[in-house]
């Protein structure tokens, strides 16, 4: 008899009556290759065929935006998601793991609480399914799906490229209408390709992809910013491609090499308009207290006023960048203020999120709600500026309350300009503090 039943309980198995699961009673640990899908309906639906044969460039993602996500158990046994983009490693420890009250399906939702948004799903086996929700934006939701150990970005391919990508290109955004300059610095190793872009405005942060024969493709997911590039590699060596942000925008770009390429001085883009000779304000600071410049507080000290949001990860490298400043160069002739504009309009969701930012990080700064974060509005209510150009955008004012600079945009660690930056920052705030 215990004959008969041991092979009745083998042939279940080999005829996949009885399934083996992971081994995990949550999320299994270790590396996993996750999507957006940024577009589910296909782009060449219902589309003339004079216009495909037309197009400069056909897409080949569809709009599938993967990045790789680790999830690694703590000492507590919390959970945290690693995201990887590039030389970032973007940890997340505000991750929850459930299971629903009437279904046999266990859940996840991995909390980005900086940037006000989450990923919810469901969880069985090897996978990983649900929405990517932005809390700021009316009805903005994402679908997301992960495969437990899939350890590649965009394929696993190894076709030859066609040229090195290495180097500095000279790029221009949006060419079929009000087009942008910037700069396209990459890496290539082998098939794998890191970079970044440059605009007037800020980067692009950490990307990552690869180069299979002429085709280029490269995406960043940060809890905010949903990037995808695709491209491909022309006759002449030149570049041709789309970028999407996110599921709302959509636009080509072109490039070419230019070891010497530049772009316009992002200290002479936002300046005191004719007729001011000073800048102030007057907001409230996430406790409810009116803060001006001309506060006793202020009086006589060096001020850095940063205009940001905290759905602005450019923003959110410069402010890490300030912090560590602050930690290395403590000093009693120096302060900083943060004016927040935010994507909510209501005021009581905005000044709730800048609070939570403030606590996030740890900034002993005071970040001020400054209004909603369209940059028109904004400019109205510091009049004194030609306008709002980029979040963020930093204003250097001396002991005597004169504006000395005023910096439009950051180009962050995933630049080659970080480090001159860095070192013109150091000199001419140490300029400012000895005068």
């Amino acid at each position: 008899m215990r004959n008969i039943l041991f092979l009745t309980l083998i042939s279940a198995l080999f005829s996949g009556c009885i399934q083996v699961n992971n081994g995990f009673d949550r999320l299994p640990p270790g590396i996993w290759r996750a999507t957006l899908d940024l577009e589910k309906k296909d782009p060449l639906d219902n589309v003339d065929e004079d216009e495909v044969e037309n197009r400069a460039f056909e897409e080949v993602a569809k709009g599938e935006l993967p990045f790789n996500l680790e999830i690694r158990y703590e000492a507590d046994n919390s959970i945290t998601a690693i995201l990887y983009n590039g030389d970032e490693k973007m940890e997340v420890k505000n991750v929850e793991f459930g299971r629903m009250k009437y279904r046999p399906v266990d859940t996840f939702q991995i909390n980005f609480p900086v940037y006000d948004t989450y990923i919810k799903g469901t969880f069985q086996e090897r996978f990983m399914k649900g929405k990517w929700h932005v809390n700021y934006k009316n009805n903005y939701e994402i679908p997301f799906t992960a495969e437990y150990g899939r350890d590649f970005r965009f394929s696993n391919l190894k076709k030859e490229p066609k040229i090195d990508l290495t180097g500095k290109w000279e790029v221009m955004f949006s060419l079929e209408d009000d087009p942008y300059p910037a700069i396209g610095e990459f890496v290539q190793k082998g098939n794998r390709l890191t970079g970044t872009f440059l605009t007037e405005t800020g980067d692009y942060r950490f990307l990552e992809g690869t180069v299979q024969d002429e085709k280029i493709y490269l995406s960043c997911f940060d809890g905010s910013h949903a990037f995808l590039f695709e491209g491909i590699i022309l006759e002449d060596e030149s570049l041709i491609g789309t970028f999407r942000s996110g599921s709302h925008y959509k636009t080509t770009w072109s490039g070419k090499r230019n070891p010497d390429v530049v772009l316009g001085d992002p200290d002479k883009l936002t300046f005191l308009k004719e007729g001011y000779d000073k800048f102030d304000f007057s907001f409230e600071n996430t406790e409810g207290k009116t803060v001006s410049l001309s506060d006793k507080k202020y009086d006589g000290k060096v001020k850095l006023v940063q205009i940001l949001g905290t759905w602005c990860p450019n923003c959110r490298d410069e402010t890490n960048f300030l912090l560590d400043y602050l930690q290395k160069n403590p000093s009693d002739k120096l302060e900083v203020i943060g004016i927040s504009y935010e994507r909510y309009k209501e005021k009581e969701k905005a000044v709730s999120t800048i609070k939570r930012y403030k606590e996030n990080l740890n900034i002993p700064y005071d970040l001020l709600y400054g209004g909603y974060a369209n940059k028109s509005d904004a400019s109205e209510t510091l009049p004194m500026l030609n306008k709002i150009i980029s979040y963020p955008t930093l204003i250097f004012i001396d002991k005597n309350n004169k504006v000395r600079k005023i910096h439009t945009g950051f180009s962050g660690p995933a630049t080659s300009s970080f480090d001159s930056f860095q070192k013109e920052f150091n000199a001419f705030m140490e300029e400012l503090l000895n005068e």
